[in-house]
């Protein structure tokens, strides 16, 4: 199954999630691959330092028609565990105006992963850009399902009600309803404003938010920093355990699927 991890908010924990739902796959004997759709390239950054070429990112993909399989990395996760990334770039911010924005493209990668995986059934995160655009746009069309982080914060909850409205755009295009579960990230309980947020939240979105909340820790911050995920970080800290029962709800609910 494949899961885009997508809000149009920065600065809400996209790629941290992105890159920890993988570390808990791995954690499980998983061999998840990441794709890195953002031109900022944090997730590529963490887990395997910045490229010198961009034609070995997945800029060579959309501009010199490399196959997303041979431009996949090999990473370790969760210490001792597996996985790959097909690294982005800063000149992925080029795709959009270079490709325009028909369905030609839009459903580019998708057949790019369809071509790489073939009969395969591991998992893949797709960390999508924090705007809407032709990228944004490839990572939910490639995606069976999309994963939403929101920050415990006024602003991000006005994003997640800006990105419903987004989605069931989209459906007419999709002629199918894009299945969704919105997460809260940074969450603080000792706040109040934390509570309210998630209580507006789980009125207008009801299951489809998520019960596990993730915490805003140490570890998180800091594992970025040292070129890990957090379950490699610190195995036995809050962050990690909040990763891990986040797989084990969206499994549990059927969600996500491996």
């Amino acid at each position: 199954m494949r899961l885009a991890v997508f809000n149009q908010k920065g600065g809400v924990g996209k790629t941290t999630t992105a890159l920890n739902l993988a570390a808990a796959l791995a954690a499980r004997g998983l061999e998840p691959l990441l794709v890195d759709l953002d031109s900022q390239a944090h997730l590529t950054g963490i887990v395997c330092g910045p490229l010198e070429s961009a034609a070995d990112s997945l800029f060579g993909f959309y501009n010199d028609g490399r196959r997303v399989g041979e431009l996949a990395r090999p990473i370790a996760l969760a210490g001792s565990g597996r996985g790959e990334v097909v690294p982005g770039h800063a000149e992925l911010m080029k795709v959009d105006s270079l490709f325009g924005k028909g369905p030609r493209i839009l459903y580019r990668l998708k057949e790019g992963l369809d071509e790489a995986e073939g009969d395969a059934s591991r998992p893949v995160l797709i960390d999508c850009c924090p705007m809407l655009g032709v990228l944004s746009l490839s990572g939910i069309f490639a995606a069976d399902r999309v994963l939403i982080p929101v920050s415990a914060d006024f602003l991000a909850v006005r994003g997640a009600l800006a990105l419903e409205k987004t989605l069931k755009a989209l459906e007419h295009v999709l002629k199918r309803r894009v299945e969704r579960r919105y997460v809260l990230t940074r969450f603080d309980s000792r706040r109040g404003m934390a509570h309210r947020i998630e209580a507006e939240l789980r009125e207008r979105f009801g299951e489809e938010l998520a019960r596990t909340r993730i915490a805003e820790t140490v570890a998180l911050a800091e594992s970025p920093f040292h070129g890990k995920d957090v379950h490699a970080y610190a195995p036995g800290s809050r962050g990690a355990q909040d990763y891990e029962a986040l797989l084990e709800e969206l499994l549990a609910t059927g969600f996500f699927e491996v």
